[in-house]
């Protein structure tokens, strides 16, 4: 079977979409899925290619067993919308950035991530970057929520069949 691939995006792939995409590894690993599903990050501006996650996303990252380490920052690419099943923005703006460049045909693969944690309230994964170290652990705290519910939306898909 040809693994379901999910692609996490915010601006620069420093803070936001690499935390998801650690704790949605973590969380597919725990549930059994990781042989089924990839995933990866990008950033719709990434100013840092080639660069490591943000050292203050690293630190509260790793005080819940996420290891930000070895993911390097990537900017979003036109083959990205071919390469992956969904494509998960972290805010309306993202969102919006991700529509206007994703080819005619494939919009349905995009969303925002939070769509996942409705019972939280938030219709966004707010950027941490100019905040304090709180900000950090709620970014966390969304994606646990976020990435719990892909995990059952993903499991059900591959319960109930074809993806397309």
């Amino acid at each position: 079977m040809e693994k379901y691939k999910i692609l996490f995006v915010c601006m620069g792939n420093i803070c936001r979409s690499p935390a998801a995409e650690a704790v949605v590894r973590s969380l597919a690993e725990k549930a059994g899925l990781s042989r089924f599903l990839e995933v990866d990050s990008a950033g719709t501006h990434a100013h840092d290619e080639g660069g490591r996650a943000d050292s203050r996303m690293r630190k509260a990252a790793a005080k819940r067993a996420y290891d930000l380490d070895g993911l390097r920052c990537r900017r979003l690419s036109k083959e990205d919308f071919l390469r992956f099943d969904q494509i998960l923005a972290m805010d309306r703006q993202n969102l919006d950035y991700l529509r206007d460049m994703c080819p005619p045909g494939l919009h349905d693969k995009l969303r925002l991530f939070i769509d996942f944690a409705a019972e939280t309230g938030e219709e966004e994964i707010p950027d941490p970057y100019y905040g304090s170290a709180e900000g950090f652990e709620r970014v966390l705290d969304l994606c646990e929520a976020a990435g719990k519910g892909l995990i059952d939306a993903v499991a059900a898909l591959l319960v109930d069949g074809p993806r397309y």
